[in-house]
């Protein structure tokens, strides 16, 4: 079959640094072909040349065999290629048929806009994917779910014979991205080809025909998805041997007892709030990882908010082995050793506008406190030190936090805590929104400070990075503590069995 777009030796630089040497990308109609790498791999730089947005230094773009000069994003539409990125590009205030068809309106003789042909085309073309809405309402009293669907339905409208999803399942739930699988789907069987762009390798397994590997500008594999391992994948995005991946259990953390945990750190027994909590137990000992487990909804971050001091007790009791008697507010846990990593990077975590010193030293300026201001040179000293150790790839201590990838922003945010020198952290879904790179770097830093004698409570959507991870798995059902499952001999089959086993028991 010919390929419908092929793009052999792009190379392209910035101010003298290159960003694509040599890379290729092949795909095919009507397939869902994948393109995955750690950030900085030059999977972005390679689409927003396919996309004129930027244009290559070298190289060839052909489509459907012929070579193509696209130079703007609007000469890519006319070439028949859609971008869905992950911030929606999308109008939420205007009404549904104005976004899908926003470029494309169908007109009278006058040259008006024909809203009621307009109208007609919208619903038409949301109803080829089962989205069946007012599409005179505003798009913005919609989920994100149908936002996304609205954003293929404008891609489809265009006649686009290319769609590009870029991390499309990131905000979505379970069900939401079942629906939009299914789209794919049926954009596939239409002879559309989707080129998808995503951290989580289990999605590639469930919808990808192919996939393309970068790392360092280049591409360094194709292959068909079917045929190749995760394992496999991930050795090739970080250039690693899979044997050395295996032995850090894949996630790096492991999935065995790394060593025999110590006394109690904090013991939270029958805690309730009013932000549902109804009597959970948890405790976590020194230099051992502690997994919150369940469902959307069960009570994983209200555990955490609990013990960190942000919800009050209502009944129960959390006693710690240092600190203030009661932990009434996150002053009093920091002074406790307790420290909290929130799941919300943007929007609790980091403070885009400052830099990654003043981020990193947030929570640490009042122990650099030197004649009423602050000891700058013991705080750069830090900040560099810590830059090292935990390979944050940053132009200098002094660069915007937002300017750097979500990998590098998570692990500012992490010495932030580590810089307080904690003896039980609070992780809550602490490699969300990273790639694999950057997600094995943070694990393996994680597993590091534990077995020098960290305490870790880790929050995770993901059954296999606490499977992996955990000394213990304490799972919640709709507030409470329900079961303990404990390493070795963890799997995720039983892991989702207990969870299954408890709603059961719960509907019955």
């Amino acid at each position: 079959m010919t390929d419908l777009i092929e793009m052999s030796g792009i190379c392209k630089a910035f101010a003298g640094v290159v960003a694509l040497q040599d890379a290729q990308l092949h795909l095919k109609p009507g397939e869902v072909h994948a393109v995955i790498g750690q950030n900085g791999a030059g999977k972005s730089t390679l689409i927003k040349i396919l996309t004129g947005v930027y244009r290559k230094d070298s190289g060839s773009v052909k489509i459907n065999g012929s070579e193509t000069g696209i130079s703007t994003p609007r000469e890519a539409q006319d070439a028949g290629i859609a971008t869905i990125y992950q911030e929606l590009s999308l109008v939420p205030l205007r009404s549904v048929t104005e976004n899908v068809m926003m470029g494309y309106e169908p007109r009278t003789k006058l040259g008006l806009i024909d809203w009621q042909r307009a109208h007609l085309q919208a619903e038409k073309t949301l109803k080829r994917f089962g989205v069946d809405i007012d599409v005179r309402a505003q798009l913005g009293t919609y989920s994100t779910a149908i936002q996304q669907l609205v954003a293929i339905a404008r891609a489809a409208s265009m006649k686009a014979q290319v769609v590009i999803m870029d991390e499309a399942t990131s905000s979505l739930d379970d069900q939401e991205i079942d629906i939009l699988f299914r789209v794919v789907r049926e954009l596939k069987k239409q002879g559309v080809a989707i080129l998808y762009i995503s951290h989580f390798l289990d999605e590639l397994y469930q919808i990808c025909d192919r996939v393309t590997i970068m790392r360092d500008g280049q591409t360094v594999g194709q292959h068909v998805v079917s045929e190749t391992t995760k394992l496999g994948l991930i050795s090739e995005m970080l250039g690693r041997d899979p044997e050395e991946i295996e032995a850090a259990g894949m996630t790096g953390l492991g999935g065995e007892k790394r060593n025999q945990p110590g006394e109690v750190l904090l013991e939270a027994d029958e805690i309730s709030t009013g932000h549902g909590l109804k009597d959970v137990t948890v405790s976590v000992r020194k230099g051992e990882i502690v997994g919150l487990g369940g469902l959307l909804g069960a009570g994983r971050t209200e555990v955490a908010r609990a013990l960190f001091g942000l919800d009050a007790l209502r009944k129960g009791k959390i006693t710690h082995r240092d600190g203030p008697d009661r932990i009434s507010n996150p002053a009093h846990a920091i002074e406790a050793g307790i420290g909290f990593l929130t799941e919300d990077r943007k929007r609790e975590g980091i403070i885009p506008h400052m830099s990654v010193r003043e981020n990193m030293t947030l929570a640490l300026l009042p122990r650099l406190r030197k004649f009423g201001g602050v000891d700058r040179k013991r705080e750069q000293e830090l900040v560099g030190s810590f830059i090292c150790s935990l390979g944050i790839k940053t132009a200098s201590m002094e660069q915007p936090i937002r300017e750097l990838s979500g990998g590098n922003q998570q692990k500012v945010l992490l010495a932030r805590w580590l810089a307080l020198d904690p003896r039980l952290l609070i992780l809550d879904e602490p490699t969300r929104g990273v790639d694999v790179g950057a997600k094995f770097e943070i694990q393996s830093i994680i597993r590091d400070y534990v077995e020098k004698g960290l305490g870790v409570l880790l929050i995770s959507s993901e059954f296999e990075e606490l499977v992996e991870g955990a000394d213990r798995i304490v799972v919640l059902q709709d507030g409470h503590s329900v079961t303990e499952l404990e390493n070795p001999g963890v799997t995720e089959e039983r892991l989702i069995a207990a969870i299954a086993h408890h709603y059961e028991r719960g509907a019955a």
